[in-house]
């Protein structure tokens, strides 16, 4: 039903009303990112009239008393329990989104190891890139796979070059285009045997993190694995209607650089001051909603329509592939009809569609008969003018 404001005018009314169809039409076809749309949070709408802002530390008193800090802890500790944190040593907080959390990790291990060289793959996501150019960090590429995990021999050549300086390693768990997962024990224990002696690995676990320790085979990445840090992404799997995410970090660490403030009577532990209090809320709703098994059944309700769109892909002679317990199929670039329609992320050669919990077998369906009736427009010959 259509809603209108009687303090707009006609225009402005008909302004949003187009602006919702629009919205409503591009939600409703897209297969190629990693965001959930089967949220409902029309139970806790009436607390969007507060003014809710996490200021400071979610672990520490504040003196602004309009926040979520208590559900944020909640938040923090249910994902550091589910990456086997050690349960006196855990910190974190909700962050803006997983370029915050990826900053976040690496800022801390810059300022625990300011003379370090930091590590990560090519298929590392975009923002790792740029915080390290934020925090002015020197870096060096290590090359992937094909299936977009990281070259463990690449690195540990790598690093044997430069084993004079500390290490910090950005792996990934879900890279963007493959859902490739780099193995942190394997970079913890190729460390260890170059004898390096001060090191830190932030695992960017933005889509993979939420479900990781429900794939089988398991496949190591949280803190009993070696990470120091872990961020994952709210918005992604677990669904939010604005953009959020976790950092997971040990408290030993944050206290090395932690500040008071005496203006907000906390510390200076997160990267922004003022920080959104609704999400905590909605993440909190949510995984009190869920718990651990209802976490669990989403993604393997995710790898059943995974399988079932590589085998219908493979079944009208498509390539489709998946590495090992993702819900992310590779497959090579199809038409721009099709990948304009259900909005296919598409790297040089390759596209692939995300099975979030709300995609359904019956989308699929859609999406292969869309695929099957695309008649693509042949190249035009391109011809000398004179």
């Amino acid at each position: 039903m259509e809603i209108r404001s009687k303090s707009l005018s006609e225009l402005d009314n008909q302004t949003l009303f187009e602006l919702e169809q629009y919205l409503e039409n591009a939600r409703n076809n897209f297969l190629g990112y990693p965001v959930s749309k089967d949220f409902d949070y029309s139970e806790i709408n009436h607390f969007l009239k507060y003014p809710i802002n996490n200021l400071g530390d979610p672990f520490e008193n504040c003196t602004y008393k309009v926040q979520t800090h208590e559900l944020e802890r909640e938040v923090v500790g249910f994902f550091a329990k589910l990456f086997r944190a050690n349960p006196k040593d855990y910190w974190g907080y909700v962050t803006n989104g997983g370029s915050e959390s990826n900053l976040y990790g690496l800022y801390l291990a810059r300022e625990l190891y300011p003379k370090a060289m930091v590590y990560y793959s090519e298929s590392t996501h975009y923002s790792v890139r740029k915080n390290i150019h934020l925090l002015n960090i020197p870096s060096i590429v290590i090359r992937s796979q094909e299936n977009g995990e990281i070259d463990y021999t690449d690195f540990e050549n790598t690093v044997k070059m430069n084993r004079h300086k500390p290490a910090i390693v950005l792996t990934t768990f879900g890279t963007t285009m493959k859902e490739a997962k780099d193995d942190v024990s394997k970079i913890r224990d190729i460390l260890k045997n170059l004898a390096i002696q001060d090191s830190y690995i932030h695992c960017d676990a933005a889509l993979s993190g939420s479900y990781g320790a429900f794939m089988e085979p398991r496949l190591p990445f949280d803190f009993k694995d070696g990470a120091d840090s872990i961020s994952i992404s709210g918005h992604k799997f677990i669904g939010s209607p604005i953009p959020c995410g976790v950092i997971i970090t040990k408290r030993s660490n944050r206290d090395r650089i932690s500040k008071g403030i005496s203006y907000t009577g906390s510390l200076d532990t997160t990267i922004t001051g003022s920080r959104n209090g609704h999400c905590p809320l909605f993440l909190w709703y949510t995984l009190k909603k869920l718990g651990v098994d209802g976490l669990k059944n989403r993604y393997l309700h995710s790898l059943e329509v995974a399988e079932y769109c590589e085998k219908r892909l493979k079944d009208i002679g498509i390539m489709a592939w998946r590495n090992p317990n993702s819900i992310t199929v590779v497959f090579p670039k199809i038409a721009d009809e099709i990948k304009l329609k259900w909005q296919l992320a598409t790297e040089r050669d390759i596209s692939h569609v995300i099975c979030m919990p709300n995609v359904t077998k019956e989308q699929i369906d859609l999406f292969i008969n869309d695929i099957e009736n695309c008649i693509e427009n042949p190249e035009e010959l391109l011809e000398f003018g004179f």
